[in-house]
């Protein structure tokens, strides 16, 4: 029998981790400029947090967790993305006790059980970061400026921004009616699991990639006819701080991301070079989760970036290639090769790579 990876996870090479380590340096550099610390959470978190932050009826949590049953019969899920289980750290170490503003991010890998393709795989990384205590949209605009930045140090170009506001839970209800009427009216041209979201959770049907389904949320009502005034002001003031920051916007009512959490404020950062998943950035607000979760009323803000996708378009545009050493040290002879080993030895505690000829 011959082992290999289980379908949909992928060994990291020597080569390519450099790469990585790389995008990761470069990431935390920016972090600590923008006062964000790092936090480390975690792989496995209760079933019942994911159920109650991303939604019951979501992709995510019904068909896409890796969910175990211990001997205790108790459920536990690897995670399948991170804000649930930042938010849960928030609560438990009551770490708004001094100061309800906190910004931190994480670097680590997710599991979501679903088809593998090009920048999508079942164990991803994620480099996320979040801002804790602040409603305003000056806050959505440093995330959005943190991710921009990101991509710029890394050295990734020709990327587009997408901005959407799904209003408060009050003014979208309005607007989940009304989508639902029109879903209603529509549901010969939806795949059979957009006909169960229109009735469950119709905002999921904006997810949907069947070129069917696309054509019917073409027309479907806007989200921003319904947003209430207080929701309105909150996106024009993200537009001005956008617009001040000289970060060039797309509108995009379809805009809705996957998870039941977000409010006001959605984002993504698109390519168009790989093909189906365009997103390589997504955030958002999440101004009632922490509520929701038994802590404090606390808005909350932020991004998951992925690195998959981010190294996938790094190489491809050929600015990511293979390490070389420092230095070679070949010694010609056999007293001339213990010298070079031995100066190969001493310039490596200097901090040098260095390789010496085992021929």
């Amino acid at each position: 029998m011959e082992f290999t990876t289980i379908k949909g996870f992928k060994d990291i090479l020597p080569g390519e981790v450099e790469v990585w380590q790389r995008v990761e340096r470069r990431s935390r550099r920016v972090f600590r400029s923008f006062g964000f610390q790092e936090i480390k959470l975690p792989l496995m978190e209760m079933t019942e947090l994911f159920k109650r932050s991303i939604g019951e009826e979501t992709d995510i949590v019904s068909k896409e967790m890796y969910t175990f049953t211990d001997s205790k019969g108790r459920s536990f899920s690897l995670r399948p993305e991170a804000t649930a289980s930042l938010v849960r750290a928030y609560i438990q170490h009551r770490l708004y006790q001094d100061n309800p503003l906190q910004k931190v991010f994480m670097i680590g890998p997710m599991f979501r059980h679903e088809r593998p393709q090009k920048g999508r795989f079942r164990q991803f990384h994620q480099i996320d970061a979040e801002i804790f205590g602040d409603p305003g949209p000056k806050s959505d605009a440093e995330i959005i400026l943190l991710a921009m930045t990101v991509f710029e140090t890394v050295g990734l170009s020709g990327l587009s921004l997408q901005v959407n506001s799904l209003g408060c839970p009050e003014c979208r209800a309005a607007f989940r009616e009304e989508l639902k009427k029109y879903l209603g009216q529509k549901k010969a041209g939806l795949c059979e699991d957009c006909r169960r979201r229109a009735d469950t959770n119709p905002l999921r049907v904006f997810d949907c990639k069947v070129d069917g389904c696309k054509e019917v949320v073409a027309g479907a009502p806007s989200i921003l006819e319904f947003v209430c005034g207080d929701c309105e002001q909150h996106f024009k003031g993200l537009q001005e701080y956008l617009s001040l920051l000289g970060i060039p916007f797309t509108i995009n009512p379809m805009l809705v991301r996957g998870l039941d959490y977000y409010t006001r404020t959605t984002f993504e950062i698109q390519t168009d070079r790989l093909g189906a998943q365009n997103a390589v950035l997504g955030g958002g607000r999440y101004d009632g989760l922490s509520k929701q979760l038994g802590g404090p009323d606390h808005p909350a803000i932020g991004f998951a970036l992925g690195v998959e996708r981010l190294i996938t378009l790094l190489q491809e545009e050929g600015r990511e290639k293979n390490p070389v050493p420092d230095l070679f040290i070949i010694g010609l002879g056999e007293e001339a090769e213990k010298k070079a080993f031995a100066w190969a030895c001493d310039l490596r505690k200097s901090g040098f790579w260095v390789e010496t000829d085992y021929g």
